[in-house]
């Protein structure tokens, strides 16, 4: 009977094994078979973000596209013209040219009474000989005295290479025994000549560079703009070449009409060439930096097309109240310079009008010192004199007063 148990027990241990061993494999499989419905689960959610992200990057570079191509006619319609070419500027798709005459102006203050009346009359003469519309125009330049300034650094360079040579040749003839007194001399002067032209030359480039230190240093420049309309033409049919020909011969008239009647009022004009309506174009759009950028170094950096710096509004406000804080301070420190300048100045006044004052009561105050080493009737007798003393300066002093009072009455 025992035997029979031991055997079933044995039985449904091996059972409940094989059983633990199909769980544990059951549960391996339902686990794997988890994990890939999840990686097919993100894989479908991968595809449909990309489905839907594409439509996006497209609509955004349609967008940029679009952005970009508005920012662009907006800076051709700001500009306001479409090409420089043959001396003239070109706008509305070649339907108006402009021709541009620069004019040199005329001290008019400095000329006597005859001169102004010949002014006056020759100006209104031009006036009533004028047959089409004209544009006065004045641009105002900051000066850029930089270019000035090396020139003249070179030039005093050749000065000074000049002077060094004069030097050793004056040194030569004077070491020289063959040379004449008359010779000595030419050689003094030729270089005391040279040596005061560099020292002259030193002093302009220190002046112009003082100058140049001054943003204030403005010039104007005066132009008369004459337009030419295509309707202006017959009603024939021509093309665009035969207009802008047609367009430069009348403009070209037109302009040396405007010089020659000008010349009667003193006034000299010449019509500005493509290179000089580029740069009369370059300093209207960008009058802070063309003095300091000009034309010149835009062409030399490769820039294709003109353009406009402008800087932004709240560097320029910052920038300006920068400029307004560092001038109210220079003008604090100097007011409160200047004050302290004036209580020291009242302090020494005052201890140098009671000088002698200070003088005498020390002198008293060594006496009284030094009352032991001194004998005492010395002592006091000299103590005295000097208390007679300060009254005969207060009776002077007062003296003196009432002197000066009478005076004034």
């Amino acid at each position: 009977m025992s035997d029979k148990v031991q055997q079933m027990s044995n039985i449904l241990i091996i059972i409940l094994g094989i059983l633990a061993c199909i769980l544990v494999i059951l549960i391996i499989i339902y686990f794997v078979m988890k994990r890939k419905e999840n990686d097919s689960l993100k894989r479908k959610d991968e595809q449909l973000k990309r489905k839907d992200e594409q439509p996006e990057k497209e609509n955004k570079n349609k967008s940029n596209t679009n952005t970009q191509m508005l920012q662009k006619e907006s800076i051709t319609k700001f500009m306001e013209f479409d090409k420089v070419e043959d001396n003239m500027i070109i706008q509305k798709g070649g339907k108006r040219f402009i021709m541009v005459v620069e004019c040199q102006g005329i001290n008019y203050d400095l000329m006597s009474e005859m001169e102004k009346t010949g002014v006056e009359e020759g100006f209104i003469q031009f006036l009533n000989t004028l047959r089409h519309p004209i544009q006065i125009y004045i641009q105002t330049r900051a000066v850029n005295l930089n270019d000035s300034i090396q020139k003249y650094k070179a030039s005093i360079d050749q000065i000074e290479m000049e002077l060094n040579k004069k030097q050793i040749e004056y040194d030569q003839i004077k070491k020289s025994n063959k040379a004449s007194q008359k010779e000595i001399d030419s050689a003094f002067f030729e270089l005391t000549k040279k040596k005061n032209l560099y020292e002259y030359g030193k002093d302009i480039v220190k002046n112009t560079e003082s100058i140049s230190l001054n943003k204030n240093v403005l010039t104007k420049k005066y132009y008369i703009v004459i337009p030419y309309f295509s309707e202006e033409a017959s009603k024939e049919e021509y093309t665009k070449d035969e207009i802008q020909n047609m367009a430069f011969s009348e403009l070209y008239t037109k302009a040396q009409s405007v010089i020659r009647t000008l010349y009667a009022c003193s006034v000299s004009g010449k019509i500005l060439n493509s290179y000089e309506l580029v740069e009369l174009l370059y300093y209207s759009y960008n009058r802070e930096q063309a003095e300091v950028y000009g034309l010149n170094k835009a062409i030399q950096a490769e820039y294709e097309e003109l353009y406009s710096i402008a800087p932004d509004v709240i560097d320029k406000k910052e920038r300006i109240l920068d400029k307004k804080i560092q001038e109210e301070a220079m003008k604090l420190a100097q007011q409160e310079t200047n004050r302290v300048r004036t209580e020291k100045q009242k302090k020494y006044e005052k201890k140098s009008n009671s000088m002698q004052k200070m003088i005498q009561d020390m002198a008293q105050l060594i006496i009284e010192e030094n009352r032991s080493y001194i004998e005492q009737d010395v002592a006091d007798e000299a103590i005295e004199n000097i208390k007679k003393l300060i009254e005969d300066q207060k009776e002077g002093g007062e003296n003196n007063v009432g002197q000066e009072k009478q005076e004034i009455k």
